[in-house]
């Protein structure tokens, strides 16, 4: 059907089912990888509407070449060494003793239950390493797991993306080597050197460039991905595949250059990798073959059932013997997730093709294979692991803390306050000099944008029960209200006013369109919470007891409190709103913003009633 169209149409349209894909994975809170396969699934064999071969001929090959490569790139630009905190030991061992025992046990049943010849099998054990994190953030988020098993989870899928891929690139150069009949060491140590020597050197001139300012700031991003390419080109020119080792060793590079910032680079490869893996494996699923995809579907599942009951649980068992920080229960609930993800449909694609070419035999089954085990263990486990992390108690689900958006004088008074009553909180902001100050206050912070990968990598939201917008930047609430209502639900997302409501409407209208609260009341707005900070306001704690009421509490301080949050005999956290009905009573904690807050207010109304 396609191939009666434009190339032009052709090309929009894929851009159209790669962006629904998308919103799918978005929207269902599950990667958008299954969607873009299945989508790629149907429109090629199924169909048969898609044939890339005739829409990109002889540029299908370079497509996928680079596309992968700024993957890669764009994957090691998260590897930063110095973020990795807690529980090192786990890591380092699941992402080479681990990586290590997949590999192996995943090549075994290659060749036994789908009779790949080793050193095929072997390629594929070495590609299904990689798990990556564009597949367990969702599902991290969406379990609301704890802390430190997230952590763990976390930091492997970052640190075993470039570790899988070297391990592939190792495995895929002996199989090119023995079939051409040339030194497979040699063949090794001059990829190897090639690609690590360019790469050096192009992450090396992309951080002398950024540092001196030699390039202006609206043409850095363009300047990076044409380094990037460069390189990888170049790498490859000199040296089959050294090219993908290059643009790994440039990530990684960058990423730990304490001297420049990358994050405007990290946002613009975000954007283009999400409009590349749209395209990419939509291309690459539809050229699948649908009988070969069909006889190979009971080895493939006898495949994920070795790699969910037997590789996984074996790689963390042997990997943290010695360790005494994780639980049993930790260590049942990491043996139970590892999805595969986007770096190894990509690496599969590259190679599959490459082997291809040069006529090995066994080659056309490494894609379905690897598609099936992304597919696979992406939707097992998304539907089993939050009932899992429940049974096993390391779920938060009754979290009562606060990630409040914005460090100023009014948040970081708020956040104070909390953390003295034992509730987590973390203040995000993109100001350096904000992030310091409330640092200063023993306040945790995570700097950088809230809606930008690297916080979807970094930032782990799952302590928090309520998200409180309080920066200035009130045109942005919207698009944090839509971008983390599924993680936090629309009713535990507040959005402080910067001016009051009975002053203008459209603001009001525009925040009850997108349902977010209004945190604190209608009138109280930014500029009155500072001006009375400025004035000497504190926040200020009470309990409320039988004889001194909430009622007696606000007659009490009338105009002069303002209140703000409220906390059970549960240990329940509230915040009051515009539309809040929370009832208050003896045995309760209120919190709010006294202008007077040095009179100790229960003793001075008890007097007064006994008077």
């Amino acid at each position: 059907m396609f191939e009666y169209l434009s190339i032009p149409l052709q090309l929009s349209l894929l851009v159209l089912f790669g962006m629904l894909s998308q919103w799918f994975g978005w929207k269902l809170r599950l990667p958008a990888i299954i969607f873009l396969l299945l989508t790629g699934i149907i429109l090629g064999p199924v169909l048969e509407w898609l044939n890339p071969d005739i829409l990109l001929g002889d540029l299908l090959f370079p497509f996928v070449s680079l596309g992968v490569a700024i993957i890669l790139f764009e994957g090691s630009l998260t590897l930063r060494f110095s973020e990795i905190k807690g529980v090192k030991y786990y890591i380092r061992n699941l992402t080479t003793i681990g990586v290590l025992i997949t590999w192996i046990v995943m090549a075994v049943g290659a060749h036994y239950l789908a009779s790949l010849d080793w050193p095929i099998a072997f390629l594929f054990g070495a590609i299904v390493t990689v798990t990556g994190p564009t597949v367990i953030m969702p599902m991290l988020r969406s379990m609301k797991i704890t802390e430190r098993v997230g952590s763990v989870l976390r930091w492997e899928g970052i640190i075993i993306d470039p570790i899988g891929a070297m391990l592939a690139i190792l495995v895929y150069v002996f199989i090119v080597s023995s079939a051409n009949h040339t030194d497979v060491l040699l063949t090794f140590l001059e990829l190897i050197a090639i690609g690590t020597t360019l790469g050096l050197l192009g992450g090396w001139f992309i951080a002398k460039c950024l540092k001196n300012h030699w390039i202006p700031n609206y043409l850095t991003n363009f300047f990076s991905l044409t380094v990037v390419l460069l390189m990888f080109t170049v790498s490859n020119q000199i040296s089959h595949e050294s090219g993908l080792v290059a643009v790994t060793v440039m990530g990684v590079y960058l990423a730990n250059q304490k001297d420049i910032s990358m994050h405007s680079i990290l946002d613009f490869k975000e954007h283009l990798t999400v409009l590349l893996i749209s395209l990419l494996f939509i291309v690459l699923a539809a050229r699948m073959d649908f009988d070969l995809l069909f006889s190979l579907s009971w080895s493939a599942l006898l495949l994920l059932v070795i790699a969910q009951f037997v590789a996984r649980p074996l790689s963390v068992f042997i990997s943290t013997i010695g360790g005494k920080e994780l639980k049993f229960n930790e260590l049942i609930l990491l043996s139970w997730i590892s999805p595969r993800g986007i770096v190894a449909a990509a690496i599969s694609a590259l190679f599959a093709i490459r082997l291809e070419e040069n006529g090995i035999s066994g080659a056309e089954t490494i894609l379905p294979l690897v598609f099936i085990m992304i597919m696979g263990t992406v939707l097992f486990q998304s539907l089993t692991a939050g009932f899992l992390a429940r049974k096993l108690k390391l779920s938060h689900i009754d979290t009562q803390g606060a990630l409040i958006v914005g460090a100023n004088k009014v948040s970081i008074a708020i956040a104070q306050a909390l953390k003295d009553q034992g509730l987590e909180v973390m203040i995000a902001t993109q100001s350096r000099a904000a992030d310091k100050e409330a640092k200063m206050h023993g306040i945790k912070t995570y700097y950088g944008d809230l809606l930008s990968k690297k916080a979807e990598l970094y930032l782990d939201i799952n302590p928090y029960k309520v998200m409180l917008l309080m920066d200035f930047k009130s045109e942005l609430h919207p698009l944090y209200y839509t971008h983390f209502r599924a993680d936090f639900g629309p009713e535990n997302i507040y959005a402080l006013s910067t001016v009051p409501s009975s002053e203008i409407s459209e603001e009001k209208s525009l925040s009850t369109n997108l349902n977010p609260r209004v945190l604190f009341g209608d009138e109280v707005t930014w500029p009155m919470l500072s001006n009375l900070i400025n004035q000497g306001a504190e926040v200020r704690v009470t309990n409320i007891t039988e004889n001194f009421s909430f009622k007696d509490y606000q007659e009490y301080w009338q105009d002069k409190a303002t209140p703000l949050f409220a906390i059970s005999p549960k240990e329940e956290f509230y915040i009051f709103a515009e539309d809040s009905n929370i009832k208050v009573e003896a045995g309760w904690k209120v919190g709010s913003l006294v202008l007077d807050a040095k009179k100790d207010t229960s003793k001075t109304m008890l007097s007064e009633k006994k008077k």
